[in-house]
């Protein structure tokens, strides 16, 4: 990828002119849904730059002590967040991130998938995933922003959230849970819904569709800088290069739409 290779080698040159400026120890926290992308990603920003990730992972909202707003309240450092919108207003509200360091990523979308082999059902339209919802046996959900969405909003406009309430399974996530496509390969849910980010490339699974628009969230993935973050112009460059218009195949292959580059 030469023009890959273009744009490290133009970010190495800036970070080496810049006065002062030395490599860091970068802290970064980070949801599921973008990760597949940072993890390709970041070794060749480490090679280029000089900088070191040190990686930490969680969800990008919920009651998990994992949760990145929980880590963050309770005085965890980190020099950069890359997370869902939702997750970044949340830091907003508890006044844990650096106003004005938003900066888009990607847009990402809700999925379904069923165990590999099985026949996919219709879910292109409020009425077809209806039925889908209701018929199923088993119905698995993320302990994220997507899950939280579609149970406390999306299950409620399709008119069926009591009628499958009873056959309804929220996953942790990583780092000590697990993608929901992994329960779903088990057997142990019929259906499951997640970001198609993290649906794809999961062994075991056959991918459905997206949801309908009617009840799919405008999402995007979001970097941000916390408060106490100790390298902001190396977590900028992070996000810059992550953000790029180089990055966009990569973007695009883990089930993402790049945003133009800025």
């Amino acid at each position: 990828m030469p023009r890959l290779a273009v744009c490290l080698f133009a970010l190495l040159i800036a970070v080496a002119l810049t006065p002062g400026a030395t490599a860091a120890d970068i802290k970064v926290m980070i949801s599921a849904g973008f990760f597949s992308v940072y993890k390709e990603l970041g070794p060749a920003f480490e090679k280029s730059t000089g900088h070191k990730l040190i990686t930490t992972r969680g969800p990008s909202i919920g009651d998990s002590p994992e949760a990145i707003p929980t880590r963050l309240a309770r005085g965890e450092e980190a020099d950069v967040v890359i997370l869902d919108g939702v997750g970044v207003d949340a830091l907003d509200k508890r006044d844990l991130a650096r106003p004005g360091s938003r900066m888009p990523l990607a847009e990402s979308f809700i999925g379904m998938v069923v165990r590999a082999g099985q026949p996919k059902p219709d879910i292109s339209t409020m009425d077809t995933l209806r039925k889908t919802l209701l018929a199923a046996r088993s119905v698995a959900y993320s302990d994220s922003s997507s899950g939280t969405y579609l149970s406390t909003v999306g299950f409620r406009k399709l008119g069926v959230a009591d009628e499958i309430a009873g056959k309804t399974r929220k996953v942790p996530g990583p780092p000590s849970g697990e993608p929901v496509a992994a329960v779903v390969a088990r057997g142990e849910a019929e259906i499951g819904f997640q970001q198609v980010s993290e649906l794809m490339h999961v062994p075991g699974v056959d991918f459905v569709g997206t949801v309908p628009s009617e009840v799919q969230p405008p999402t995007l993935f979001v970097g941000a800088l916390p408060k106490n973050s100790q390298h902001p112009e190396a977590a900028i460059a992070l996000l810059n290069y992550l953000s790029s218009a180089e990055a966009a195949a990569i973007i695009t292959n883990a089930g993402l739409k790049p945003l133009q580059a800025h």
